[in-house]
């Protein structure tokens, strides 16, 4: 399963907490590749995944392929990993980096989304 989102998403976040920076799509941001075509071009079953509620179904259909696999799924790039801990600085280094994120509403949303889900019961 390749997780596209089109950004180099860990150094992308690492630099938003660790030196208070707002993204920089110009060092950041990567083209699309189509991961699922390549797939079939080696021979191999290519599965695209765009909507969430798919996943599930597209894992069903990879597991009972009669060859190798690749999911190419495409997931939010301002979706946050967020650490199980966090210090004080890195807390600080990211309200800092909020204030000249291009995607401030996006991060904001998806930060918000990501928390309560994890302190919330019910669907994730």
């Amino acid at each position: 399963m390749v997780l596209n989102n089109q950004d180099l998403n860990q150094v992308t976040w690492e630099e938003r907490v660790q030196l208070g920076a707002g993204k920089t799509p110009s060092t950041q941001t990567i083209p699309d590749f189509a991961y699922h075509t390549y797939a079939e071009l080696l021979g191999l079953r290519g599965i695209v995944v765009r909507d969430p509620e798919r996943v599930g179904a597209a894992w069903d259909e990879a597991l009972s392929a009669d060859r190798p696999v690749i999911l190419n799924v495409y997931t939010d790039p301002n979706v946050p990993p967020l650490p199980p801990h966090i210090t004080q600085k890195d807390a600080k280094n990211f309200m800092t980096m909020m204030l000249s994120e291009p995607e401030l509403g996006s991060v904001m949303k998806n930060t918000a989304k990501e928390v309560l889900a994890s302190v919330l019961p019910g669907k994730r």
